[in-house]
């Protein structure tokens, strides 16, 4: 079943978070060095400073939530970001001098302080979330107007996020034709037609009712609000259209009207920026690091066979728009037209260093000027010649939305084992599915993941011809 999900503004709970992490921070410096007799200075100050801002910016860039994930993978989360942190102040200090105003020991003791203290308060926090969360005072008894996938739906989104304080009392419905399609838990929760429901509104049994029922009722809905005027229960709409599979949905306002997306891109605003410099930063690095590496190369192409070293494709990029993507020469045909045969296993037209570089994903190390120039991304949809687009868009529903992020490098199909040949309609199918996971899911902190998961695979890749 999808998971119906729109993004929406911060709470005020990660505000008190992301607060009780400066604290924490901070504290735990001043215990460190007055354990080892050091008195705090300016230096101190600005110290904690730094660190504040590295670990609420990597904190940022993981989506670290206290109550979307378990205890054990948020204490470890927590961790991680903590040593990222680290690794950002030894920078830093490695450049300024300034480590030479701590004692080694007071460093140690704090970097081990603020770990465990930092998990030991994350964890403080959630047991108080529970409690406060689990108390009746806080919880609004819910009922859902709608005996259906997207009531269900809306019970399982209610139970995993507890700070929303709804409890689902009941499910309404005059229509009970496909209960047998739903789980045992809902169908429990069956309380009866919608007229009860409007009754037990009245005696004050419900606090707040989700209308799901789909939107040709009309008239049934109209009925449902008339009557609900005349009780205290909030009402809300939930539009039926959550039932189809929206591509980084969330709500906008267009002049004072609202209005949702349902195929829309992730990079827009501070995310775009954030990706932007992240993607030039790290290709701008690759390029001055793996030089030596584009040399070699270079050589061994323009030795293995006639023709150039580089060789450049038409590609579908942002948008759809035609962009030309930039790679090592490994077949002794550069097929650019109306018509690509993908590459099979021991293809002839391979030559035998292009061989080694299409397994190790050499060939692809141009494609960092492309990163540099803005037409692709590290990380995204692989993107795939433009006959192939042209044939699969129209046997693949939703083919073209891989479309609403920039072609990457490297993707989440790459690294999750669809690599290769797609003689098959399924293993295309399973890439585009893997490419509208990433645009839904997508995160800085995601990127970063795909990338250190490419340098473990990249080698062992068997399908890669």
């Amino acid at each position: 079943m999808t998971d119906f999900r729109i993004k929406h503004v911060n709470s005020p709970l990660k505000a008190i978070q992301r607060t009780c992490d400066a604290v924490t921070i901070s504290v735990s410096l001043y215990a460190s060095q007055w354990l080892v007799g050091q008195h705090p200075s300016q230096s101190s100050v600005g110290a904690i400073a730094i660190s504040v801002v590295f670990y609420l910016i990597v904190s940022e860039l993981t989506g670290q939530e206290a109550s979307r994930r378990s205890a054990n993978r948020e204490l470890a989360r927590i961790l991680i970001n903590w040593a990222l942190t680290v690794c950002c102040l030894a920078f830093v200090a490695f450049f300024t001098r300034q480590g030479e105003y701590f004692a080694r020991s007071s460093i140690f003791g704090w970097i081990v302080l603020t770990g465990s203290s930092l998990g030991l308060v994350h964890m403080l926090f959630r047991i108080g979330l529970d409690m406060l969360f689990s108390s009746s005072w806080t919880r609004r008894r819910c009922a859902v107007a709608g005996l259906n996938e997207l009531g269900s739906q809306l019970l399982l989104n209610a139970r995993s996020s507890p700070e929303c304080g709804l409890e689902i009392v009941g499910f309404y419905d005059d229509r009970i034709k496909s209960r047998n399609e739903l789980s045992d838990e809902v169908n429990e929760l069956f309380r009866g037609k919608l007229d009860q429901l409007v009754i037990n509104a009245k005696m004050g049994r419900i606090d707040t009712v989700f209308v799901t029922l789909p939107m040709r009722a009309e008239s049934r809905i109209r009925w449902l609000l008339d009557q609900l005027a005349d009780t205290t229960a909030s009402v809300y709409i939930v539009p039926d259209f959550f039932v189809f599979e929206l591509l980084h949905s969330r709500w906008n306002s267009i002049g004072g009207l609202p209005a949702v997306s349902v195929f829309e891109s992730p990079l827009y605003g501070v995310d775009g920026i954030a990706k932007r410099a992240f993607d030039l930063a790290a290709a701008i690095a690759g390029v001055l690091v793996l030089l030596p590496v584009f040399f070699i190369c270079g050589i061994l192409v323009k030795l293995s066979s006639k023709g150039p070293v580089f060789f450049r494709q038409r590609r579908y990029g942002l948008d759809g728009k035609e962009i030309f993507v930039w790679k090592f020469r490994s077949m002794r045909t550069c097929d650019n037209g109306p018509t690509v045969k993908q590459a099979t296993k021991d293809d002839p037209r391979i030559t035998r260093i292009g061989a080694i570089l299409r397994r190790t994903s050499l060939d692809e190390l141009p494609q960092l000027f492309n990163v540099i120039e803005g037409t692709m991304s590290l990380v995204g949809p692989r993107p795939h010649a433009n006959a192939h687009n042209e044939h699969y868009r129209k046997l693949i529903r939703g083919y073209m939305l891989r479309h609403k992020v920039k072609p990457g490098i490297t993707g989440l199909a790459q690294v999750e084992g669809h690599r290769g040949e797609t003689e098959t309609l399924d293993k295309m199918q399973k890439r585009v599915e893997c490419d509208h996971r990433y645009i839904q899911q997508w995160s800085l902190w995601l990127d970063i993941k795909i990338i250190l998961r490419t340098f473990l695979v990249v080698f062992r890749q068997e399908n890669a011809y």
